[in-house]
């Protein structure tokens, strides 16, 4: 339930589904297990998991949705051995090289051959839209499965209007100057991981951990023209993460003092377990990026077309 790695993007117009409107969307492309010889399948499950039975959990007006991915896992060098062999058989057989649509038609007779043998992988990808906020908030350290939700979402909503949130000035560059000028507003603190790169395409990439980024050691690296593209930082005593050059969150680690404000609820009673925690989660979250994004003069809100 609570969210490790974050994506986030804002809407260009509200977000007006309601709770009702959404669930009924959603329950129109649910997840089916794959057959024998499907390859992949994505649709939407419940946001509780086995604990619940709706495809949409809602707390405090944000939205806990779930997307689940199985696809078979054929390893492409497999399949490689295997169509080479077939066109070296063709070769010997009829004294000629396979044609572009032979090979191709090797490679699909072979996955079909393949796939009822194949493992399956199963990821769940979690996501939770906050109407107030205008934002929508992916569990996920791929922006490439966080734009897959993206991509579910907008099929069965028909339209899913939303946009990165992009600073005038590069991220890479406030990111370097709060290191060289001690800039980091009142929230936030420096932790003691970053990463900084040389400019260039061939550049030098430098990674520290353990080490104090106010340091002189710290300072060479800036005097030389390297420019940080992830640091470490803390948030408001609440939470600890690793921000990236392109605003992508990861290792997100909650302080013990926000887990024990649900420590009186019954851990027996797990679905009022998981919606506290969705609720305490959601709202610790909204408030962080909304913090974040006043450090690059940005607000959720600023994507929305003006009339």
């Amino acid at each position: 339930m609570w969210f490790k790695n974050l994506y986030f993007f804002a809407f260009t117009r509200p977000f007006e589904w309601s709770e009702e409107d959404l669930e009924k969307h959603l329950s129109e492309h649910l997840f089916t297990p794959l057959g024998s010889t499907e390859i992949s399948h994505f649709g939407w499950v419940n946001a509780l998991g086995k604990h619940g039975d709706t495809s949409v959990h809602s707390a405090n007006g944000n939205f806990l949705i779930c997307a689940r991915k199985e696809e078979k896992m054929l390893p492409a060098s497999v399949i490689k051995d295997m169509v080479e062999e077939k066109v070296n058989l063709l070769e010997q057989e009829q004294g000629r090289g396979a044609t572009k649509k032979e090979k191709e038609q090797f490679k699909e007779d072979i996955t079909f051959e393949l796939l009822p043998r194949a493992f399956s992988r199963i990821t769940d990808t979690y996501a939770y839209i906050s109407p107030v906020n205008n934002i929508i908030v992916i569990n996920s350290s791929s922006r490439g499965k966080a734009e897959d939700l993206l991509a579910l979402l907008r099929k069965v909503l028909g339209t899913l209007p939303v946009t990165s949130l992009e600073p005038d000035v590069g991220a890479d560059e406030t990111m370097t100057d709060w290191l060289n000028e001690k800039s980091l507003g009142g929230k936030f603190t420096l932790g003691m991981e970053a990463e900084f790169n040389a400019l260039g395409d061939d550049g030098a990439v430098v990674r520290v951990k353990n080490q104090d980024l106010l340091s002189e050691e710290i300072k060479a690296h800036l005097d030389v023209d390297k420019y940080v593209v992830k640091v470490a930082l803390e948030w408001d005593d609440s939470l600890s993460f690793i921000l990236c050059d392109d605003l992508a969150i990861k290792r997100i680690k909650f302080f013990d003092v926000i887990h024990e404000q649900n420590d009186d609820i019954d851990s027996d009673d797990v679905v009022a377990k998981l919606d506290a925690d969705f609720a305490l989660m959601s709202g610790e979250l909204n408030r962080f990026i909304v913090d974040l994004l006043a450090e690059f003069s940005l607000k959720t809100t600023d994507p929305l077309e003006k009339d």
